[in-house]
């Protein structure tokens, strides 16, 4: 065995793609999150190769049964605790504010206050985003200033803030993660690149909000898992990571590059809608950083990850024929 982990959000999307990742390292796995494991197309450690009998799992609430986890993972005794736990969505980006800082703020909190009297932990790592530094007018080092844009982006950065606090005071192991917008398959179906996908194969339309200019880097799921293990292992505790891509592309070319590898034309599945409030209009990662420090970088290129998801759409469309592919991008 190569270590036990402590995956926090073990079901979302990120974290289970870790969960499966962090196995096939032949590494021990207890997953926590609070809802029941999802359906198998979103589990991809039960569709993947791995070796899933080193892996269980916990249905915890990270604002319900802090405590809870807490005992857990202490009687658990892992080199590393990965959250991915996070509250991202709300009815719209101006509402949910007291949801956000629950859980993104106020709950990590008091997790955080029993974890950093765990003398077993090597590292904690802290899964961020680059939302926290707004819209990127150039790239963004690890070291930029931040200058969220929603509520939701302050409640991660606010906690952001935090960590570094007691990392300073306490010497708590924290390292982050922020990652480019990240895809691959068993993403859930209201994500930009599945739900174009979808919506194609449905005979769907495409809303493009904005217009579709918004800027991105696109990282397939299984550079950014590898990237948040080396974080664990070789990160410097008290420092952030970027993993992103240098190959940065709107949202309207995006759809236009998906359209083209399925064979269908972009201006007959595409309407425009108007850009959500908040919405920051480019994030721009530099990833030299995490190059140089952890000997990390991409390997998928978007062509090929693209294909992976369609692919993914293609073996379990009888199960997302009922998933929303209309609510966000």
């Amino acid at each position: 065995m190569h270590g036990k982990i402590v995956v926090i959000g073990s079901n979302s999307f990120s974290g289970s793609h870790f969960v499966h990742h962090a196995l096939s390292q032949e590494s021990s796995v207890l997953g926590i999150s609070r809802s029941i494991e999802p359906s198998i197309p979103f589990t991809p450690y039960h569709w993947k190769k791995g070796a899933a009998h080193n892996f269980s799992f916990e249905q915890l609430d990270l604002n319900q049964h802090t405590k809870e986890i807490a005992k857990t993972i202490a009687a658990y005794q892992p080199d590393y605790v990965i959250n991915f736990a996070a509250q991202r969505r709300a009815l719209k980006n101006t509402q949910g504010i007291e949801e956000w800082h629950r859980t993104n703020l106020f709950s990590n909190a008091q997790l955080h206050d029993h974890l950093k009297h765990c003398s077993f932990l090597k590292k904690y790592v802290h899964v961020s985003t680059p939302e926290v530094y707004g819209h990127c007018q150039e790239l963004a080092t690890e070291s930029n200033s931040f200058n969220p844009s929603t509520p939701h982006a302050t409640s991660r950065a606010a906690c952001e803030w935090h960590l570094n606090t007691i990392f300073k005071n306490d010497r708590f192991p924290v390292v982050f993660t922020r990652a480019a917008n990240v895809y691959g398959p068993g993403q859930q179906t209201h994500r930009i690149i599945p739900r174009a996908i979808l919506s194609i194969l449905l005979g769907k339309k495409i809303p493009l909000h904005g217009g579709g200019h918004a800027v991105r880097s696109f990282i397939h799921i299984d550079d950014v898992v590898s990237g948040t293990l080396k974080t664990a292992r070789q990160g410097a505790p008290g420092e952030a990571y970027h993993l992103s891509t240098n190959r940065f592309i709107s949202i309207r070319d995006l759809v236009a590059l998906i359209c083209t590898r399925m064979n269908v034309n972009l201006e007959d599945v595409i309407t425009l809608a108007e850009d959500r409030p908040g919405k920051d209009a480019a994030y721009l990662l530099d990833n030299s950083k995490s190059h140089r420090e952890l000997q990390w970088h991409p390997n998928i290129e978007l062509e090929e990850g693209i294909d992976s998801v369609i692919a993914w759409a293609h073996e379990w469309l009888p199960a997302l024929k009922n998933h929303p592919v209309d609510l966000e991008d």
